[in-house]
């Protein structure tokens, strides 16, 4: 079983990719020339990607409208003006959570990790009762 070390332990290559497929969170990792070099693979994707969008430009798999934003905050991360950034938007309806984070090897910029997530049963009416529920009830 092929184990991979990490800070904080290890997993094996099996492990990490089930954790991967069951967290309802997606993960997009941009290298250095702004290149989609891995994508997660779940079926919590909010954002379709397939094998033909790997070794893409990020900005040709984002839309128009937000291919300018897109371009500054990834300017601002090589340039090590920023370190992360987190919106909200909306999705078909429901809110979407949108981060990127810069990666360095030491002090130089390796990458991004996009991190997109439904926040949608965050912080809202009811969600105190919905939490005691899910603990109680176990659904």
């Amino acid at each position: 079983m092929e184990e991979i070390k990490l800070h904080g332990g290890s997993l094996s290559l099996k492990q990490l990719d089930t954790i991967l497929k069951t967290i309802p969170i997606e993960f997009d990792f941009i290298d250095q020339d702004d290149i989609i070099r891995w994508s997660s693979e779940n079926n919590h994707r909010l954002f379709k990607r397939t094998d033909d969008d790997l070794g893409k430009h990020v900005l040709d798999v984002h839309p128009k409208h937000s291919q300018e934003r897109v371009k500054k905050v990834l300017k601002e991360m090589h340039s090590g003006e920023r370190k992360s950034i987190s919106v909200t938007i909306k999705f078909h309806g429901e809110p979407i959570n949108i981060s990127f984070y810069s990666l360095y090897d030491d002090k130089k910029y390796i990458g991004c990790i996009e991190v997109a997530q439904s926040v949608k049963n965050y912080q809202i009416k009811g969600s105190l009762w919905r939490n005691i529920k899910q603990m109680i009830f176990k659904n």
